[in-house]
């Protein structure tokens, strides 16, 4: 770092900081808070040249602070000690019975100085021995950046010698060397233990051996240290490949012991209930750590990116999305934003007419137009104008508001009852942990628990069927394809199509165009028809960002005497066969080595995801592990004669690349051409 950004950070950073101008302390002055009732007191005795510390606190029946005293350092005289008594080194005595003195009484929140004693029986500090006061020696944090505090081969006195050449001399400092050591080891001491790193490394190796398909990655800073993890297992590879087309991704959860950011990659199964992807240990929310983050993530998932991402409002995060997905939708997940309202808005956010506004605003608008007149209705009626967090909110409007996203596929994931779930997950997460391993250990257990409610689920699905409003039709059609929940929401739909008012308003021979009203509502939906295809759109877009037909296009379909759903209408991710065949992607090359590799991955998919059920039902007992492998030893034996399998086998050692050279085929070194 040069010398002239050094002084610009200095001036900047350090401007208003501790050791702000306090000649005097007065009664009626407040302040918000018991740590700036201390600085304000810490800065007048800087000026002043002595020292304080903390006195009296009292509290009130609810244990809260009522009212706290400032003290000189030299207040009261030391205790009559043994002298006898054989200690390593004695202190000097620095008390001198002082009665200076500060006290604040608190109300309401706000800590207001109700007496002060101004008169010392000591002499003052003089400016240059300032730095030596117990309570005024500080190291603000943008010197410590500037410093480069854990930059090993800098030493303590090549760090003041920076400092007092940028502010002039030694005193103007306000700091020791001694204190630059102590800063420097609390800093090393705040890092992550060794132990523990190793340890949490040490157990990821172990989790792969058990299961070959469990990926982990870290990330070293400049002096090879680990600062960021990323993990995964094997089944949360094979719910990515079925359920991966929209991730919610949330760094608002901590681990305790080093306040490390523990940031979770969530997503939505076909019972519409959260599953985990992975998850990561951050040091920070910098946009190396996210680009970082997000390459080892979508790396574990076959390179395999999510049609939508949802997150909080960061920019360092957006621009790692921006670099590393660009393929990915990047949207504001409205639990979040809610959230923030409810502290950016509070004086409006209890009056009914203004919920009914912003409701307005996050879910009833289906065009730009439309949104901009309703925001501005808001902004006007409200007086909001210069409301810099609505401003900030309104240049991200892409991100959150409908109008601009429907025609993407999102699954509902950003509901404020999604969000609430997996906060409540996490809290308790970060709450009960504190080493590394204990936390990987719980969300472990928290991962199993869903897997275990999706199998019981999926049991649910296969053993029953939903009861019927009406046992005919597309209803007996939804109720055999989609699970119960996913069917639960389609028959909503489907019931309500009594309530839509249909009129046709076109037609020329190919196709036909209708316009919808609900009862009770004002709003025209637009509905096209193919006669030929029976392909059917609606400008409600429910289809598009949920994957259901929406009650106006089954409105049409009745109308046009459907009685089941049209094939390209079923997204396979709701149905009860959401994990059946093959869901991932692979691009065949003219290569014809390339190709037998990769329908042999493709095969081996299949077999992982349909196996991995089987896997999980079987381990629940001793009499379903008994069955599972009972049936692989068959199934060894049905290998063992088969001529396909068996000659594949006897001629690996034979595989040969094209170029001649070895390559690698599942992990297998082999030689030869198919």
């Amino acid at each position: 770092m040069d010398s002239d950004c050094q002084k610009k950070i200095l001036e900047n950073g350090d401007k208003g900081g501790h050791f702000e101008d306090c000649d005097e302390l007065k009664l009626g002055m407040e302040v918000s808070s018991e740590a700036e009732a201390y600085e304000l007191c810490n800065n007048y005795a800087f000026n002043k040249g002595f020292s304080i510390r903390k006195g009296h606190l009292r509290k009130d029946a609810q244990s809260n602070p009522r009212q706290r005293e400032f003290v000189c350092s030299k207040e009261g005289f030391p205790r009559d000690e043994d002298l006898g008594e054989v200690k390593k080194a004695r202190r000097l005595e620095k008390r001198t019975g002082c009665k200076a003195a500060f006290r604040f009484n608190v109300e309401n929140g706000m800590w207001k100085v109700s007496y002060v004693n101004p008169h010392h029986n000591h002499e003052f500090a003089t400016p240059e021995k300032r730095k030596y006061l117990r309570s005024c020696r500080n190291i603000p944090s943008v010197r410590a950046a500037v410093l480069g505090y854990v930059d090993e081969s800098r030493t303590p006195v090549k760090a003041y010698s920076i400092l007092e050449k940028e502010f002039g001399s030694a005193e103007s400092v306000g700091s020791t060397h001694m204190d630059y050591l102590n800063f420097r080891q609390s800093k090393k001491e705040e890092m992550m233990e060794a132990e523990d790193v190793q340890g949490l490394v040490n157990y990821f190796k172990h989790k792969q051996i058990e299961d070959p398909n469990f990926f982990y990655s870290v990330k070293v800073d400049q002096f090879n240290r680990i600062t960021n993890f990323f993990w995964r297992d094997g089944r949360s590879k094979l719910d990515y490949d079925c359920f991966g087309d929209v991730v919610c991704f949330d760094t608002t959860f901590q681990a305790n012991k080093y306040n490390l950011i523990c940031a979770p990659f969530v997503g939505v199964n076909h019972h519409w209930k959260n599953i985990l992807f992975g998850c990561a240990f951050l040091l920070d929310k910098s946009t190396d750590s996210f680009i970082w983050l997000f390459e080892s993530f979508v790396e574990s998932m076959g390179n395999k990116q999510p049609k939508t991402i949802f997150t909080d409002e960061d920019t360092a995060m957006t621009t790692a999305i921006a670099n590393v997905l660009p393929e990915t939708r990047h949207q504001l997940c409205t639990w979040n934003i809610s959230k923030n309202a409810t502290l950016q808005l509070a004086s409006h956010c209890a009056n009914p007419e203004f919920k009914k506004h912003v409701n307005k605003c996050f879910h009833d608008c289906y065009t730009e137009d439309e949104f901009k007149a309703a925001w501005d209705d808001m902004i006007t009626i409200f007086n909001l104008d210069s409301n810099s967090w609505l401003k900030m909110l309104y240049s991200l409007r892409e991100k959150w508001c409908p109008a601009f996203s429907l025609d993407t596929f999102s699954a509902n994931i950003a509901s404020s009852q999604r969000g609430e779930s997996m906060n409540n997950i996490f809290h308790q997460m970060s709450r009960t942990t504190g080493d590394l391993i204990s936390f990987v250990h719980y969300y472990e257990k928290k991962t199993k628990e869903m897997q275990l409610t999706e199998l019981e689920d999926d049991f649910r699905c296969r053993n029953a069927m939903p009861r019927l409003r009406i046992n005919s039709g597309i209803f007996k059609h939804a109720a055999s394809e989609y699970t119960v929940k996913m069917y639960s929401f389609f028959e909503n739909e489907l019931m309500c199509i009594f309530g839509v008012r249909m009129n046709e308003v076109s037609s020329d021979g190919n196709g036909c165009i209708y316009e919808a009203i609900e009862e009770g509502h004002q709003r025209v939906y637009r509905i096209q028809y193919n006669c030929f295809t029976a392909k059917v759109s609606c400008s409600c877009k429910l289809f598009e960002s949920m994957g259901l037909l929406c009650r106006h296009a089954l409105k049409v379909l009745d109308l046009k005497n459907f009685t089941s759903i049209p094939a390209e209408y079923i997204v396979k991710r709701w149905t009860k066969g959401a994990k059946k065949g093959i869901l991932v992607s692979t691009e065949l090359s003219k290569s014809s080595y390339k190709r037998a590799k990769s329908a042999h991955s493709l095969r081996l998919s299949e077999l992982m995801h349909e196996g991995a059920n089987v896997f999980s039902l079987g381990s629940l007992s001793d009499s379903g592990t008994m069955i599972v492998k009972q049936k692989l030893a068959e199934t060894m034996k049905l290998l063992d004669s088969d001529a396909e399998t068996t000659y594949v086998v006897g001629n690996f050692s034979k595989v040969d690349d094209p170029s001649g050279c070895d390559v690698v085929l599942d992990d297998q070194s082999v030689k030869g051409k198919f």
